[in-house]
C-alpha cells in the first residue's frame, strides 16, 4: 500500500531536474560571458601592457673621496644636508701643502731669473764675437801691411812671424767665442722665457703643488643631497677613502626587472606609469623606457648559476629594464634610491628599437667644478713668470 510521500515524489521529479538544468544553464552562461571578457580583455588591452612590481628607485651615488692624503679639520655637511655644487664639504690641515706650494713658487721664480741669464748670457756672447770679428779683420790687415814690406825688405821676418801669430790667435779667439754662442744659443733656441723647458718644468711642479693644496678642500662635484657620512674630525685619510656621498635626487631612474617572457615586445621609448610605494595609486609617475639590460641579473651576479651542472633547475630569469622618469613630477613627489615601485609599460608602439643603436654624442654626466683649480694654477704661474722676467722688450719678445 502507498504512503503520501510516495504518492507526491513523481510530480516532484520533473520539478528539480528543470531546476538543475537552469542552474547549469545559468553557470555555462556566466562562464562563456567570463570567457569572453577575459578574451576581450586581453585582446584590447592585457596584451599591449606589461607590468612588474620588481621594481626599484635607483640612481647616481657621487662618491667624495681626498686625492691627497691629510687629516680633517672640518665637515660643511651632514646627512640629508643639501649640498650645491662646489659647495666645501670637508678641509684638511694645509699646512704641509702650503709650505710645499711656497717651495715650488720660490723654484719657478728662480728658474725664470736663471733662464734670463741665459738670454743676456747669449746677447753678450753675441757682442763679443762682434769684437773678435773686428779683432780679427784688424790682425788679418796688419799681417798683410807686414807682408808687403816683409817682400820689400823693409821690416825683418821676425816681426812678419808676429804679426802672422796674432792673426792665428785672432781667429782662435773668434771661433771660440762662436762656439760659446752656438752653445748658449742652442740652451734657448725657439723658445721663450715661459715655454722654456727649465721654466716649463719649474711650472708644471708648482702646478702640482698648487692642486695638491686645493684638494685638501674637498667640494660637491654636483647638487644634491649628502648620505653614508662616515668620516670624523681628526681622522687621517688617504685618497680614496670613502668619507660621504651626494646623490642628487632630480636625477634619479627606474630599474625594472621584468620576466625574459615579458621583454617580446618591449621597445626603447615606450611609455610607462609608475606608482611608488611610497605614495600609493594616489600619484602616478610618467616615464619612458631608456633602455633594456644587456644580460639578466643572474649572468652579472658574484657568483653567477652555474647551468651545467648536474642540479640545474630552469628557472625563467629576469632582465632590467631603465626607465627615465619625468623631472617635473619629481619636484612635487621626489622619491628615494632604493624605494620599491609598480611599472607598467605600454606596449603598443613598438616603432622603437630593441637596443641602441648609436653611441652617446656626448657625455651623460659631468662636473666643472675641478676646473677652477687648475684655471687659477695657471693664472699664478702667468704672474710669477711676468714679475720675474725680464723688463727689456728684446728678451720678453725672443
Amino acid at each position: 500500500m502507498a504512503t503520501p510521500s510516495d504518492a507526491s515524489t513523481p510530480a516532484e521529479v520533473p520539478d528539480a531536474t528543470r531546476k538543475r538544468k537552469t542552474w547549469l544553464l545559468a553557470l555555462l552562461l556566466v562562464l562563456i560571458l567570463a570567457g569572453a571578457a577575459g578574451w576581450a580583455w586581453y585582446t584590447l588591452i592585457g596584451r599591449w601592457h606589461e607590468s612588474t612590481d620588481d621594481a626599484y628607485v635607483n640612481g647616481n651615488v657621487v662618491e667624495i673621496t681626498p686625492l691627497v692624503t691629510g687629516t680633517v679639520t672640518s665637515i660643511g655637511a651632514d646627512d640629508g644636508d643639501l649640498v650645491h655644487a662646489g659647495q666645501v664639504l670637508l678641509r684638511f690641515d694645509p699646512s704641509d701643502s702650503e709650505v710645499a706650494l711656497q717651495a715650488s713658487e720660490a723654484k719657478l721664480a728662480r728658474t725664470v731669473r736663471q733662464v734670463r741669464g741665459l738670454y743676456s748670457n747669449v746677447d753678450a756672447l753675441k757682442a763679443q764675437v762682434q769684437t773678435r770679428q773686428a779683432e780679427l779683420k784688424k790682425a788679418r790687415e796688419n799681417y798683410d801691411r807686414r807682408k808687403v814690406l816683409a817682400d820689400s825688405g823693409a821690416i825683418a821676418a821676425e816681426e812678419l812671424s808676429h804679426s802672422r801669430d796674432d792673426l792665428t790667435a785672432a781667429q782662435s779667439a773668434l771661433d771660440n767665442a762662436r762656439q760659446q754662442l752656438n752653445t748658449s744659443t742652442a740652451l734657448i733656441d725657439d723658445t721663450v722665457v715661459s715655454s722654456h723647458p727649465e721654466v716649463m718644468a719649474a711650472a708644471s711642479d708648482l702646478r702640482q703643488a698648487y692642486l695638491d693644496n686645493a684638494r685638501t678642500t674637498l667640494v660637491a662635484p654636483v647638487t644634491g643631497y649628502v648620505a653614508k657620512r662616515t668620516v670624523q674630525l681628526g681622522q687621517r685619510l688617504q685618497p680614496g677613502t670613502a668619507t660621504m656621498a651626494v646623490i642628487p635626487l632630480d636625477q634619479v631612474w627606474i630599474d625594472a626587472n621584468f620576466k625574459e617572457t615579458q621583454l617580446r615586445d618591449m621597445r626603447i621609448g615606450q611609455p610607462v606609469e609608475i606608482t611608488a610605494d611610497l605614495y600609493g595609486s594616489e600619484v602616478k609617475y610618467s616615464g619612458t623606457v631608456d633602455s633594456l639590460g644587456a644580460g639578466t641579473g643572474s649572468a652579472f651576479a658574484l657568483l653567477p648559476a652555474q647551468n651545467a651542472t648536474g642540479n640545474w633547475i630552469k628557472i625563467v630569469q629576469r632582465v632590467p629594464v631603465r626607465v627615465h622618469l619625468n623631472p617635473e613630477q619629481l619636484k612635487d613627489h621626489p622619491l628615494r634610491i632604493g624605494l620599491s615601485t609598480v611599472v607598467e609599460v605600454d606596449l603598443h608602439d613598438q616603432s622603437g628599437p630593441a637596443l641602441a643603436q648609436q653611441p652617446p654624442q656626448q657625455a651623460s654626466y659631468t662636473t666643472q667644478v675641478y676646473d677652477r683649480q687648475l684655471a687659477e694654477a695657471d693664472r699664478l704661474i702667468a704672474q710669477l713668470i711676468h714679475d720675474n722676467s725680464a723688463a727689456s722688450g728684446k728678451t720678453a719678445q725672443r
